[in-house]
């Protein structure tokens, strides 16, 4: 079976493209799934947030760690986070490709971009003058587009914030 196939299998337990069953049974597709629960996404992303935000600490090289975890963080194939974030990991959450191939880093990329921003301001703050001087319009254009996000992810039908368009993903709830 083709990877383009594997959200409309139609047998209950089929193996999703990342090695999990469907979430929603027969002939799941991502775009019938509701929208994740708006209380579980922001503790999830506090959780990452918190992760990249001490990574950061780490002098000189923290904030660009920090900002790669949250680059990449969706797309990463380790056991113990499962294609997905270790704050959604925790809150049974997962984003899912709307074309039903599995989530990869190029994906995790295109989706959580304007949060590694966050890192750049890190590293600005080691850099004396220009550093700071930098800092202010990173930061500005950080707010907007955070604010953004979450006016998208509350008001959009499926939960789908900026990044999740710019990806084709969305998030849903799994068991698991």
């Amino acid at each position: 079976m083709d990877q383009q196939n594997r959200w409309t299998e139609t047998a209950t337990d089929a193996p999703r493209a990342n090695g999990q069953t469907d979430p929603g049974g027969a002939d799941f597709r991502p775009n019938d799934v509701g929208k994740a629960d708006l209380s579980k996404r922001f503790i999830a992303a506090v959780i990452d947030a918190a992760i990249a935000f001490v990574i950061g600490f780490i002098p000189f090289i923290g904030g660009l760690i920090g900002a790669a975890y949250w680059l990449v963080r969706d797309g990463l194939e380790l056991d113990f986070m499962d294609g997905r974030s270790v704050g959604k990991k925790i809150m049974k959450l997962r984003p899912v490709r709307l074309d039903g191939l599995p989530m990869d880093i190029p994906t995790s990329v295109k989706r959580n971009w304007m949060f590694s921003l966050g890192g750049v301001i890190q590293v600005l703050l080691f850099i004396p003058i220009l550093g700071w001087l930098l800092m202010i319009p990173v930061a500005f254009v950080a707010l907007g587009l955070g604010l953004f996000e979450i006016y998208k992810v509350v008001t959009d039908a499926q939960g789908r914030r900026l990044g999740d368009s710019m990806g084709g993903t969305k998030v849903i709830e799994v068991a698991s």
